[in-house]
C-alpha cells in the first residue's frame, strides 16, 4: 500500500469515527432539549423541517447526472414505506424513550439492530442462523441485560417502558435494513437515505399537525431551536455524508469496527453534558454489547 492509499484509508477511518460519535450525540442533544419542556413529538418535527433542505439538496446532488437509474413506481411506493418505518417511525419510538432512559442504555439499545436483522433473515427468508451468530446474540443480550438491570436499580423514571420504546426503535429499523436492501444497491446509499429522509419529513410534519397544535414549533426557549439545528446539521445530515464517505474509503467491514466508538462514546458524552454516571457494571455491558454485534457486522456485507 502506497502512501497516498494509506492516507486515504485514515482518513476514511476518521470519517467514520467522526460519524459514529456524531451519531451516537443524537441521544444527548435530544435530552438536553427535554430540559426545556419540548415535547417528543414537537422536536422531532423541528429537526426533521430543519433537516429537510439538507436532505433535499444531498439527493439532488446525488442524483445528477444522465447515467442514474430513474426510480419506478414500484421503487416510489417502496421509497415510501421504508422512509416511514425506517426514519419516521423508527425515530419517533427513540425520542419517546430518551423522555425515560439514560442516553447510553439508548444507543447500546439501538446498536443491537444487527441481530435484529439476523433473525429476520431467519424467519422470512430461511437464512440459517449459524453457532457464531447464536453466541454473537447471547453476548449481545447479555450486555443489554447488564446494563438495563444498572439502570433499573441506580435510575429514576419508567426505564422499563423507555427500553421498550428504544428497542422497538431498533426493530423498525432492522425491518428497514432488511426491505432496504435491493433498492438501495440500484439506487445509491447516499440518495436513499435522501429520499427516505424527506418521506420521514412528510410523515413527522403530518403525525405534527394531526396530534400538537401549530403555534407550538414557534413557542420553544431559544435553547431549543438551537440544539434541534445542532441535531438536525452534526447528528443527522453531516453523519450521514461522512460515513458514506468514509465506508468508499475504507469498506463496509473495517468501517463497522470504527463505528463500534458510537456507543463508547455516548458513555462519555453522556457523563460530560449530561451528568450520567460511568460506572464499571455500564462499561462491562457495553463491551458485551460490541462484541456481540461486531461478531455479527463483520461476518456479513
Amino acid at each position: 500500500m502506497n502512501p497516498q492509499e494509506r492516507q486515504s484509508r485514515l482518513v476514511g477511518a476518521l470519517l467514520v469515527a467522526a460519524g459514529a460519535v456524531a451519531f451516537s450525540g443524537k441521544g444527548v442533544i435530544i435530552k438536553l432539549a427535554y430540559r426545556y419542556g419540548v415535547d417528543a413529538v414537537t422536536l422531532l418535527a423541528l429537526r426533521m423541517l430543519l433537516s429537510s433542505p439538507f436532505f433535499a439538496a444531498l439527493g439532488w446532488w446525488a442524483a445528477r447526472g444522465g447515467d442514474i437509474e430513474p426510480l419506478s413506481w414500484a421503487d416510489r411506493r417502496t421509497l415510501v414505506v421504508l422512509g416511514l418505518v425506517g426514519y419516521y417511525l423508527a425515530s419517533y419510538f427513540d425520542f419517546l424513550g430518551l423522555q425515560y432512559v439514560t442516553a447510553a442504555l439508548e444507543r447500546l439499545l439501538l446498536f443491537v439492530h444487527p441481530t435484529f436483522v439476523v433473525l429476520f433473515s431467519a424467519m422470512l427468508f430461511g437464512r440459517r442462523i449459524t453457532r457464531l451468530d447464536v453466541v454473537a446474540i447471547v453476548l449481545s443480550y447479555l450486555g443489554i441485560f447488564v446494563v438495563f438491570g444498572n439502570d433499573l436499580a441506580t435510575q429514576p423514571g419508567n426505564v422499563a417502558l423507555g427500553s421498550f420504546w428504544v428497542l422497538l426503535s431498533a426493530l423498525f429499523y432492522a425491518a428497514y435494513l432488511i426491505g432496504s436492501g435491493r433498492l438501495v444497491g440500484r439506487v445509491g446509499t447516499l440518495r436513499f437515505a435522501c429520499y427516505a429522509g424527506l418521506i420521514s419529513s412528510v410523515g413527522v410534519v403530518t403525525h405534527f399537525a394531526l396530534t400538537r397544535d401549530v403555534s407550538l414549533l414557534f413557542a420553544q426557549a431559544a435553547p431549543v431551536y438551537w440544539l434541534a439545528l445542532l441535531m438536525a446539521l452534526a447528528s443527522t445530515v453531516l453523519p450521514i455524508v461522512m460515513t458514506m464517505e468514509g465506508i468508499r474509503r475504507i469498506g463496509a467491514a473495517h468501517a463497522s469496527m470504527v463505528a463500534s466508538v458510537g456507543p463508547m462514546a455516548t458513555i462519555f458524552l453522556g457523563a460530560i453534558f449530561l451528568g450520567e454516571r460511568i460506572t464499571a457494571v455500564q462499561v462491562a455491558g457495553a463491551l458485551l454489547v460490541l462484541a456481540g454485534v461486531l461478531s455479527i457486522s463483520l461476518q456479513r456485507k
